[in-house]
């Protein structure tokens, strides 16, 4: 019986490995920079101009990922100074526009489209030249499960994280044969800067959805992301993992 290497099925992206962070100055961002330097790999974050001004990492690029040039000329400046692209985490992305459908702005809808879903395939398309080069690669975006359960009162929210899945899957199946593996986490409700400061009376109402009974830690998210770049993963892509503490399951039956 042929025992793999420890390496090939280590839980851990390998060290070493060359990675872009979009969202990377956001609670999530932090976190999975934090959590990639800890395992020694090379990190470069991506976030909007007017939030990279105080960031104390080594590299955090400026760039408008709804702009094509502008995001095609973060991930060369990233392949640049890494001297080649192993992994992208797509956690660029907005959750402020709440409103009935019936009465949901246009501009707001395409807007929310734009930085949740465009950005991703714009991000993924620029980094894909640099992603084929590399020996064994990846792309994890973050999506929500409100792709799959929807919510209420975030119509555009919901679609455009519905879109990240879809894309997902389409981008897994194109790019298997060039060596990219490209996969999601759907996270529920997590520990925010927003969702900290949502009133109690909100955040419980919230929380009653989910069987676990509590949110979860933005590490409980950044950990399944950084899995997904992890040799232990090397055979799933076009996958979405759930990250949602049980939300969904039926707690009705014959048995409780």
């Amino acid at each position: 019986m042929h025992n793999a290497p420890l390496d090939d099925w280590s839980p851990l992206p390998r060290p070493g490995m060359r990675v872009v962070v979009t969202g990377a100055v956001g609670g999530l961002g932090q976190t999975l920079i934090e959590a990639l330097t800890a395992a020694d790999t090379r990190v470069v974050g991506i976030d909007r101009p007017n939030a990279v001004d105080d960031v104390a990492y080594p590299l955090v690029l400026a760039a408008d990922l709804t702009d094509e040039q502008s995001t095609s000329r973060a991930l060369e400046q990233a392949n640049n100074h890494l001297g080649g692209i192993d992994a992208v985490i797509g956690a660029a992305g907005i959750v402020d526009t709440v409103h009935r459908a019936a009465g949901f702005p246009t501009a707001a809808f395409r807007n929310d489209l734009e930085a949740n879903l465009t950005a991703q395939f714009l991000v993924a398309r620029s980094a894909y030249p640099y992603l084929k080069q590399a020996t064994s690669s990846a792309i994890v975006f973050v999506s929500s499960l409100a792709a799959q359960d929807g919510l209420p009162g975030q119509v555009s929210y919901s679609a455009a994280k519905a879109g990240v899945i879809g894309l997902t899957r389409a981008l897994a199946g194109e790019w298997v044969h060039d060596g990219i593996r490209v996969n999601a986490v759907a996270p529920g409700l997590f520990a925010t800067p927003k969702v900290v400061a949502l009133p109690d009376s909100t955040r419980d109402r919230m929380i009653a959805d989910v069987p676990a009974g509590r949110i979860a830690t933005i590490g409980e998210v950044a950990g399944p992301a950084l899995f997904l770049l992890s040799p232990a993963a090397g055979y799933i892509t076009g996958e979405t993992l759930r990250v949602g503490g049980g939300a969904g399951l039926a707690r009705s039956g014959l048995f409780r």
